[in-house]
């Protein structure tokens, strides 16, 4: 196994290869760790009964999947990561702007995986929750060092074994008593359900500034209706799943979100141990998206101001650098994880959903997918240095989702007024999706594109 020679260039139809069926191992086996089911803690934390929340979860899935999976369809279109496409919509330099963001929801997922991991696996580890922190860190920095191939097989793997241990703790799970009236389907409460369905909506997205990463290397003549049904089905499947899990033990046991880890491992009794090696892996795997993503989106914000050919030495160099920046982050103890990961989870959504409604409506509207990469990577070429446009219509969505945004941290105007329904996400898609289409079909812009260079 080689280190991956390929970052953020374009991969060459010679160099392509698989087939559309490993994207449905990689977006179930991505969704099989504790994040996922500590993630299906939060209906229950916002009030909603195991069935508000079940429907939630699965409404959510189905929603957010669309915009995960139309993305993870660009890939094998265009042959580069997910992020540097956005230089198209952006301009190259004006990219950086969304990728500051993209780049500090990889760093709050780095932190929020391996301090799950750090905690469930401290009962049995002597290192303590420090040095387990260091142990999982190296761990993501080897395998994603080595990258796509690598990364691909550790999925599939994770993919395989998940299925068997997860049902395994479902039946368990199930077998648990529950108060009454739990999966009666009553005490809905609109402002909590639309909170519970934005939180799997946001779970989904948040895989869609690297999803293209990962299917990038796929021939370009691949199917993109399988591409989008392979992606689709593996993270609904494996994301509804985890959640409705967690949602349902975080009420069959008490504290259950204190230490979710330790938890769901100790539902197998005598196996426990074993568990925690899974726990281990699983969360290693989906931080390897996050530093792999990370370090993508720092060649690409350096890329277009200093030319540079990314070696292995490069590559491992910036590696270590982002690895090391997440492991102090780590270290940061956090007095309440869950209120914390709620918050950052409704943080996600304000910043990716007005990139994703530019980045989507180009695409499949506007160019309808056909790009010029050589301009992608041109300072002076036809997508221009800044598109002062989407630059400032992506900064007017989120300022617009303040008055309708509804945390624990800030209540916006509006959402008091709606009795606490948050539909900052609903401003955040529709505002940036209208405004970036009626101004590039407006004849302001030049929309028609040479084909995606094949060299």
């Amino acid at each position: 196994m080689s280190i991956e020679a390929r970052s953020v260039d374009f991969i060459p139809e010679n160099e392509r290869y698989g087939k559309p069926s490993s994207l449905f191992y990689i977006w179930f086996g991505a969704n099989m760790n504790i994040t996922t089911i500590a993630s299906g803690v939060l209906p229950v934390v916002l009030g909603l009964n195991l069935f508000w929340s079940s429907v939630s979860i699965i409404v959510g899935s189905l929603i957010g999947a669309i915009f995960m999976a139309s993305h993870s369809a660009q890939g094998p279109k265009l042959g580069i990561p997910q992020m540097i496409q956005s230089r198209a919509q952006f301009g190259v330099i004006g990219a950086v702007l969304p990728l500051l963001f993209v780049m500090l929801i990889y760093l709050g997922f780095f932190v929020s995986n391996t301090l799950l991991a750090a905690q469930a696996i401290d009962k049995v580890s002597p290192l303590g929750q420090r040095g387990n922190i260091y142990v999982i860190s190296v761990l993501c920095f080897l395998i994603a060092l080595y990258g796509y191939k690598l990364i691909h097989r550790v999925q599939k793997a994770l993919s395989i074994m998940s299925i068997l241990v997860f049902l395994i703790a479902t039946v368990l799970a199930i077998i648990l008593p529950v108060p009454p009236g739990q999966w009666a389907a009553t005490g809905f409460s609109l402002q909590k359900f639309l909170a519970a369905v934005s939180i799997s909506v946001t779970w989904q997205l948040s895989y869609a500034p690297y999803v293209a990463d990962y299917s990038r290397y796929l021939p370009g003549k691949t199917s993109t209706s399988k591409v989008f049904w392979h992606s689709y089905t593996g993270t609904v499947l494996g994301g509804a799943w985890m959640m409705i899990l967690g949602a349902v033990l975080s009420v069959a046991i008490p504290h259950f979100a204190d230490n979710v880890g330790l938890n769901v491992a100790e539902l197998f009794g005598w196996g426990a141990v074993l568990l925690y090696v899974f726990v281990v892996f699983g969360q290693v795997s989906i931080n390897v998206f996050n530093l792999y993503g990370a370090f993508m989106s720092t060649v690409t914000v350096i890329e277009p101001f200093a030319k540079m050919k990314v070696t292995a030495k490069v590559r491992g160099y910036f590696m270590l650098a982002i690895t090391a920046i997440a492991t102090v982050l780590c270290t940061v103890s956090q007095d309440n994880f869950i209120t914390f990961f709620l918050n950052f989870i409704f943080f996600m959504s304000y910043f990716l959903i007005p990139w994703t409604a530019i980045n989507l409506v180009d695409f499949y509207f506007v160019r309808h997918g056909v790009y010029s990469v050589e301009d992608i990577f041109d300072l002076d070429g036809r997508y221009g240095r800044v598109n002062w446009f989407s630059c400032v219509t992506f900064v007017l969505a989120i300022l617009l989702e303040i008055p309708f945004m509804n945390t624990s941290l800030y209540v916006g105007a509006v959402a008091e007024r709606l009795n606490g329904v948050d539909l900052a996400w609903l401003v955040g898609l529709a505002f940036p999706a209208a405004a970036y289409y009626l101004y590039m079909k407006s004849g302001k812009r030049n929309v028609l594109e040479t084909p995606v260079a094949n060299s």
